[in-house]
């Protein structure tokens, strides 16, 4: 029996000893155990959990992806033909008094020297079309039939050399332009893929490619990010000698320079989301592109007839006001009103007027200017329209054959 007793008080100070270890543990265990990984299911979602992954995976995603781009990526020469300027002679000279006082009386002071200048540009664009369709910005290289000559530099391995292209297409008023490598001997370029850029995001990488400041910085990457989408600026044109808006570009910081224009902007996924054609003049970091949608719907167009017609009406007209109602005497404010007709219009052609109402649009009644938009959307150039009017109290119909729009009104 003491024997018995003994191993039981012999094991239950065991236990007790056993508890007490335990219990001393406990609080470092739980401490471990907060400490411990989330699982997936539990780890919060941040900015940072969503972003840094894609780098953390692979650190060279960026260079991976300019590395197979920058062969489709092409430096492109222009040369235009020599032009005769006018250079007028001082009439007195800093440096030959004498000179220049016999010039001034025995001779004209403003003589007309003419002088021949030659003018380049220079720039970027990428292959679309292994048979060597290039994409670029119509103020790099023109448009077709002003008698430049174009070189497009490919630098893909096995292609390294310059090749002579021809324009196949432009539209000032997007700023686009096709070419065609002049490819005798059959070579596959590399292409780039174009993406979509209605799906682009703002905050979401870009990488730019292209040939700032000429051939001696080709095929330099800069990246940055989308930092807004639907911008518009207005840049001086010196062809027209008008200001041209541009609208819905889109707006990267990464670095863009002069040689840049006409190259690609792309995403974290290589593809071509939009085509590097401004920078802001007066600011750092803020530069624009051409959504790569605006130019995959004009592209065919631009290929096959050479450039993009917009239809045309040839007319300025607003909504129907109160007061425009009762000054025509209107029985009621359905339509829009004719306030000028461009001339040479179709319009013009048609025998629109101003202080004419449009009413009616081939089938479909009208009764804002939102509705004639609409219309002019779903229609092209050379289309017919029957417009119902009202002049003068009278309903009229006329038969109008839309135009194409000119560039400066566009």
């Amino acid at each position: 029996m003491r024997k018995r007793i003994t191993g039981v008080l012999i094991v239950l100070a065991v236990i007790l000893v056993l508890s007490g270890a335990v219990a001393h543990l406990s609080p470092r265990t739980t401490l471990v155990a907060q400490e411990a990984p989330r699982t997936e299911t539990e780890t919060p979602v941040t900015v940072q959990s969503r972003a840094l992954p894609m780098f953390m995976d692979n650190p060279y995603v960026i260079a991976d992806i300019a590395e197979v781009a920058s062969p489709a990526t092409v430096f492109i020469s222009v040369t235009w033909p020599t032009e005769t300027v006018d250079t007028y002679r001082r009439p007195f000279s800093t440096w030959d008094p004498f000179g220049s006082f016999f010039d001034f009386w025995f001779n004209d002071p403003f003589f007309n020297q003419p002088r021949q200048r030659t003018v380049t540009s220079a720039g970027s664009g990428f292959i679309i079309d292994q048979s060597g369709i290039v994409l670029t910005n119509q103020h790099v290289v023109g448009n077709k039939g002003e008698g430049q000559t174009i070189t497009v530099v490919v630098d893909a391995p096995g292609l390294e050399r310059e090749y002579e292209a021809e324009i196949i297409g432009s539209d000032a008023s997007l700023d686009l332009a096709v070419l065609r490598i002049l490819n005798e001997e059959g070579h596959i370029f590399p292409t780039l893929p174009l993406g979509d850029s209605d799906a682009t995001r703002v905050g979401e990488w870009t990488i730019a490619i292209g040939n700032p400041y000429g051939r001696d910085f080709e095929h330099t990457v800069t990246v940055g990010v989308l930092s807004a989408k639907g911008r518009e600026i207005t840049i001086y044109n010196s062809e027209t000698g008008r200001p041209q808006v541009y609208k819905n570009l889109m707006q990267t910081d990464a670095a863009i320079n002069r040689g840049n224009s006409g190259g690609p902007l792309l995403n974290i996924k290589g593809e071509v989301i939009g085509i590097n054609t401004a920078v802001h003049a007066q600011a750092q970091g803020i530069g624009f592109a051409i959504p790569i949608n605006v130019a995959k719907e004009v592209l065919d167009e631009l290929i096959t007839t050479g450039g993009v017609s917009v239809p045309w009406l040839g007319i300025w007209y607003q909504n129907i006001t109160e007061s425009v109602a009762q000054q025509l005497r209107l029985p009621d404010d359905k339509g829009v009103v004719v306030m000028d007709v461009v001339k040479g219009s179709p319009a013009e052609e048609a025998g629109l007027k101003p202080w004419d109402v449009i009413r009616r649009i081939n089938d479909r009644d009208i009764y804002t200017i939102d509705d004639v938009q609409d219309l002019m959307s779903q229609h092209k150039t050379g289309d017919k329209l029957l417009i119902t009017i009202l002049r003068s109290g009278q309903v009229q119909m006329l038969e109008v054959t839309l135009g194409n729009k000119p560039d400066y009104l566009r």
